[in-house]
C-alpha cells in the first residue's frame, strides 16, 4: 500500500523518457514540499523549467493538494496548471476526480508526492502508479513529526532495494 512505484530525490530528477518508457501521460502532483516548501507560494528551484519541459513533451500536469484552496489556487495559477485542493489523501476521492476530469486512462497517470502515507496510498488506492520524492523541507507541526519517524524504517527498505536518482 505504501510502496512507491518510483523513488527520486527530487521531481526534477524524473525525465520525459523515462514517463514515455512506462506509459505515463499525466503527472497529478502534490504542492507542499513536492514542487514547493510547506507553504510557500515559491516553486522549488528548477520546478518551473521542469514543468515547462514536461509541457512541451506533452505530458499532462495537474496538482491534487491536501490544502485549503486559499494556498492552492494562486500557486496552480502562476504555475497555469489545473488543480483539486483538500483532496484528503490518503483517500482516493480526490485522486480519481482529477483523474475522470483530465478523462485519462488510469494506466497512464502517476501521482508525485513526498509523504509515503498519504499521497502513496492515495495513489495505490486509485490504481495509479506513484513517485516519492524525498521531501524539500521537514515539517514542524507535531502530526508531521509523528509520520515522518514512522515512514523510516519503511523508507530505509525502499531505499535498500531501488537506485534512488
Amino acid at each position: 500500500m505504501f510502496r512507491p512505484s518510483i523513488i527520486k530525490k527530487r521531481l526534477v530528477n524524473l525525465t520525459a523518457n523515462e514517463l514515455n518508457e512506462m506509459g505515463i501521460t499525466t503527472l497529478l502532483l502534490d504542492v507542499d514540499n513536492t514542487l514547493s516548501t510547506h507553504h510557500s507560494q515559491t516553486p522549488l528551484e528548477g520546478v518551473v523549467s521542469w514543468l515547462d519541459e514536461m509541457k512541451k513533451q506533452g505530458i499532462g500536469l495537474f496538482l491534487v493538494s491536501n490544502a485549503k484552496e486559499k494556498r492552492v489556487a494562486p500557486f496552480a495559477k502562476q504555475l497555469g496548471i489545473g488543480y483539486f485542493s483538500l483532496c484528503k489523501k490518503p483517500l482516493p476521492f480526490g485522486v480519481l476526480r482529477a483523474i475522470k476530469r483530465l478523462n485519462v486512462p488510469k494506466s497512464s497517470v502517476l501521482l508525485c508526492g513526498d509523504q509515503l502515507f498519504t499521497d502513496m496510498p492515495a495513489g495505490r488506492l486509485a490504481g495509479i502508479k506513484t513517485l516519492l520524492v524525498e521531501p524539500a523541507q521537514l515539517e514542524s507541526g507535531w502530526t508531521f513529526r509523528v509520520r515522518r519517524r514512522l515512514e523510516k524504517p519503511l523508507l530505509r527498505r525502499y531505499h535498500q532495494k531501488e537506485n534512488v536518482q
